[in-house]
């Protein structure tokens, strides 16, 4: 792919030089030039001094043959417009966006807008290290809405079934790893002794979660 990258903070250069080493090649645009600095010396990519939402510099970027857009500035603004046009006006297949207001980000991922939220990303890791931590986050989905979790099968779950943990529209078990292998995990899964089980949980059933492994009291 080509890929253009709007912003070369932190994270614009860390996506940057993962993509080229993946083999894309890859354009970054940054209205200051000292910010390419943050690129390692080895970098075969292209530079551009400009305005994300300026044509011209999107241009000199190649978005017009651009397989892929992210805008990842440090302004929410900035990324929103410069992603409206990568996609409405250029027609970039590829898409996405950094919002660091998570009210806006659910507001553009509505029009069809990829978004990543950090703050919303980072508030929901933090709250689920904080409040349950017996329970390790692998991934979260959206902006935490619903998360992977990773957990050793309790003791009372032992000879039961995987249909005794899932809970619809709240929690799945997805996968079990038992010994050096994963699974995917069926209704009809019976758990066993050592066995680490994956469940997608949705945020607001983190604590029912808790109850049905048993690290929380009913209450």
């Amino acid at each position: 792919m080509h890929v253009v990258i709007a912003g070369c903070g932190r994270v614009g250069s860390c996506l940057a030089v993962s993509l080229e080493r993946e083999g894309h090649s890859v354009a970054v645009i940054d209205r200051d030039p000292d910010a390419f600095e943050n690129l390692p010396r080895g970098f075969s990519g292209k530079k551009v001094k400009g305005v994300a939402f300026d044509r011209d510099a999107l241009v000199e970027a190649g978005i017009e043959r651009a397989d892929a857009f992210a805008s990842v500035t440090s302004g929410d603004n900035s990324n929103i417009v410069s992603a409206r046009i990568a996609r409405e006006h250029f027609r970039v297949p590829r898409v996405i966006t950094r919002i660091y207001d998570p009210r806006r980000a659910e507001i553009y991922r509505r029009l069809g807008i990829p978004t990543v939220s950090s703050v919303a990303w980072a508030v929901g890791r933090i709250l689920t290290y904080l409040s349950h931590p017996e329970l390790y986050s692998e991934l979260q989905f959206g902006n935490g809405e619903v998360e992977l979790l990773r957990v050793e099968a309790p003791s009372h779950l032992w000879g039961r079934r995987a249909a005794d943990l899932n809970v619809p529209g709240e929690v799945a078990v997805v996968s079990v790893l038992r010994g050096n292998r994963a699974h995917l995990a069926p209704p009809g899964w019976i758990f066993e002794k050592g066995d680490v089980i994956y469940c997608a949980v949705s945020r607001e059933s983190l604590g029912k979660f808790e109850r049905l492994l048993g690290l929380k009291e009913e209450g």
